[in-house]
């Protein structure tokens, strides 16, 4: 599931005669050519719902053509020169894809470029272009650790967030990790209680503890390939630092982990993604999925595994 709800559409027509884009925007919508340049080249144009940046691409009879702001689009164009790319987007939820290397939320050392930071400034110049009034606030819904990359859900408004809270243990997380070595079982469930030490490093314990949270982490192995796998991993509960400590525990470490004893680092970065989320929509009930693709640092090292559709 994909695309941005948010850019505001401007106009909306059906081509009658095959002719280039840019021929297009200019004889039959009457744009001036450095408008419709610049609403290409910020991704304003969609021919049949795809966004379409080549000023001489082919329309034929029948395409439908959508033009939207500039500005809003822009905005959108900023989110993603900072690496995050939206996935979904409407009154209630935004779905982005997260780099690794880049915290959810501020911590005590960094307050000032994070994910949150970045989505509300993407927001706020949208909210300043769009037409219609819309919110112009990110609402934390879940977090990835700084070095995972992946999907990030937020909210739009207080009640999504508070209705994605309580519906939190029912989405289904997916992740996919490379590790070093390969699980002795093919798939497996590993239930134990995690406790964190002040030193911010997380520990498994078999039986329960004080101050230990219980933690429910399903996975099965994809491939192999020479010192690597590739597994996939469900998540029954969402604890700090679950997979890395639960794939540690099998002896088989997330490439890259350093804090959990990793010592080979193929993909120069924590191989960890989350892949995939399917969850409840807080307005409408429905279950949707949302799916992400591994990274070019993390494929390499699997080219034969098949890349979803996005």
């Amino acid at each position: 599931m994909g695309g941005n709800n948010r850019l505001a559409m401007l106009q909306r027509s059906t081509v009658v005669a095959p002719e280039p884009l840019l021929a297009y925007l200019i004889g039959s919508l009457g744009l001036q050519r450095k408008t419709a340049k610049t609403l290409l080249k910020h991704g304003a144009v969609a021919v049949n719902g795809r966004t379409v940046r080549q000023f001489d691409q082919s329309l034929a009879v029948g395409d439908e053509i959508a033009v939207s702001d500039a500005r809003t689009a822009a905005a959108a164009d900023r989110l993603r020169h900072a690496r995050i790319k939206p996935v979904f987007e409407d009154d209630a939820m935004i779905v982005v894809e997260k780099p690794a290397g880049l915290l959810t939320v501020a911590t005590d050392n960094e307050k000032t470029d994070t994910l949150f930071v970045r989505l509300n400034e993407y927001l706020r110049d949208v909210t300043r272009t769009a037409r219609a009034p819309t919110s112009d606030q990110a609402l934390v819904a879940h977090r990835l650790d700084r070095d995972t990359s992946g999907l990030v859900v937020f909210a739009k408004t207080p009640a999504a967030q508070q209705y994605l809270h309580a519906a939190w243990p029912e989405v289904e997380k997916i992740y996919l990790a490379i590790v070093v070595g390969r699980p002795e079982s093919e798939r497996g469930t590993i239930t134990s209680y995690l406790t964190e030490t002040t030193s911010l490093q997380v520990f498994s314990n078999d039986r329960e503890t004080p101050d230990g949270r219980l933690a429910v982490t399903h996975y099965r192995v994809l491939q192999s390939r020479g010192e690597f796998s590739l597994v996939e991993v469900r998540l029954e509960t969402g604890r700090k630092h679950q997979i890395r400590v639960h794939l540690a525990g099998l002896s088989c470490i997330v490439a890259g982990d350093r804090r959990y004893g990793a010592k080979l680092d193929p993909c120069r970065r924590l191989a960890l993604h989350a892949q995939k989320l399917t969850l409840p929509h807080p307005t409408s009930g429905e279950r949707i999925s949302f799916t992400s693709r591994l990274p070019s640092a993390m494929h390499k090292l699997f080219p034969s595994w098949k890349q979803p559709t996005t």
